[in-house]
């Protein structure tokens, strides 16, 4: 599964777009009054004002697994990551066969860069923020994800990942190039205390030789 972009809500617009832009330096894709995108790999990523709101989310950009190092290094100098549950800064997912850096955005959504050791992206190019290769994951939160999984499934003929896991507060969808983190409201997010909430979410995708788009919350839209 390929995430093709996302579109999330800001509660600062113009914050947003200065982030993205002149601290993580990112290619701007397209702009208007109410909405900045940036190009993130194969993947565009959206933000949309939202007008009472603060909202915040969890996604992942996957970066080449043998960069973990300069991604590292890289990061150091533009912003703070954050400390993982034995006080280091890199998440090692044994099961999954990858590992992770965490930061927060002016959001204060929770960013991450990923090494996935089993997908076939090695390269001699320095690390920058046009090493991303994609939106890999996004976090969605309901409550109940496992009858949202099912419905997603169902529609979307979208696979379990085989190896991630599926209960009653988390479930995981797609593969190691796109997955849906599937969570129960409230829940925290790895690596921090931030507990999950629910927020309009739009995301496009490929699977199957198939496009969807797929709108998670969307009675929060404009919110």
């Amino acid at each position: 599964m390929d995430i093709l972009g996302i579109e999330i809500q800001t509660g600062d617009l113009n914050a947003t777009a200065s982030f993205y832009a002149d601290v993580l330096g990112m290619q701007l894709a397209n702009k208007t009054p109410n909405a900045v995108s940036f190009s993130a790999g194969q993947s565009t990523l959206t933000f949309i004002q939202s007008i009472h709101l603060n909202p915040t989310y969890h996604f992942a950009f996957n970066i080449p697994h043998n960069k973990l190092d300069e991604a590292i290094q890289w990061a150091k100098a533009k912003l703070s990551l954050i400390a993982t549950a034995d006080n280091g800064i890199v998440a090692d997912f044994k099961s999954w066969n990858a590992k992770a850096i965490y930061f927060y955005d002016n959001n204060k959504n929770i960013v991450e860069f990923i090494a996935r050791f089993d997908l076939a992206d090695v390269t001699d190019k320095p690390f920058d923020i046009s090493s991303i290769q994609s939106i890999s994951e996004i976090g969605i939160v309901t409550d109940a994800p496992i009858v949202l999984a099912d419905q997603l499934i169902l529609n979307n003929k979208l696979p379990v990942f085989t190896k991630g896991t599926k209960s009653k507060e988390f479930v995981t969808l797609g593969n190691d190039n796109g997955l849906f983190i599937i969570v129960e409201t409230n829940r925290k997010w790895y690596p921090t205390q931030q507990q999950a909430e629910k927020h309009y979410t739009k995301i496009k995708i490929a699977t199957g030789g198939l496009v969807h788009e797929i709108i998670m919350n969307e009675e929060y839209a404009g919110r």
